[in-house]
């Protein structure tokens, strides 16, 4: 046999070992050469979430994410638990502590204050058809209290607007009953888009996330 022919049988051998690579997908150098010229990920930031970059907070960034009221015990006790765990056991005292809470889905009412919960408590719960916000009303830690700490609250509202429709009614002014929830908030707090958005935006701020429930 001629080195000539001993060498065209090499090359096609060769490219019938790539063939057979490719066929099954094996070969993927390519891409993944394309892929490590790719510019690493960077979340885009929002200039309405500026203000989340701008809390106190130079040690510790936590964002807590309730979707539920049976969970707003655990949401009270996990707040104290942050700020005292910090300090006693690392020496981070609380104004290096930034922390927020979303209130969305069903619990989203609890951003509200009594004002709203006396006028409507029959809608936001029909079985209990409350008048104040237990978390921040009567001899429970107040909401208030942890505002008072440097705790900033995001309310969803996507979840406000599904509520104000409902109490509107077929045919109401439910924008009148948005600007009326907007006015009254509890301390500290603001209304979002969306709560899961502001939780997104969060942790693209630096806040480690914590799901209360």
């Amino acid at each position: 046999m001629s080195k000539h022919t001993r060498t065209r049988r090499s090359v096609l051998a060769g490219l019938g070992a790539v063939a057979a690579a490719g066929a099954a997908g094996t070969v993927a150098a390519p891409v993944a050469e394309a892929q490590s010229n790719t510019a690493p990920f960077a979340p885009a930031l929002f200039e309405p979430d500026a203000w989340m970059s701008a809390m106190r907070g130079s040690k510790q960034r936590v964002i807590l994410d309730v979707e539920s009221p049976e969970r707003m015990p655990d949401l009270v006790r996990f707040v104290g638990n942050i700020f005292a765990a910090h300090k006693s056991g690392y020496g981070v005292d609380e104004g290096d502590i930034a922390i927020i809470v979303c209130f969305r889905h069903a619990a989203t009412p609890f951003g509200y204050t009594d004002a709203i919960w006396s006028k409507y408590g029959k809608t936001i719960d029909a079985k209990n058809a409350p008048v104040t916000n237990i978390y921040n009303s009567g001899e429970r830690m107040q909401l208030s209290d942890i505002a008072k700490r440097g705790v900033q609250f995001i309310v969803c509202a996507t979840a406000s607007r599904g509520l104000a429709t409902r109490i509107a009614g077929q045919g109401g002014d439910v924008e009148a009953v948005m600007k009326e929830f907007g006015a009254n908030l509890i301390p500290s707090a603001r209304l979002v888009p969306a709560g899961i958005v502001g939780v997104i935006h969060a942790q693209n701020r630096g806040f480690a996330l914590i799901h209360v429930g």
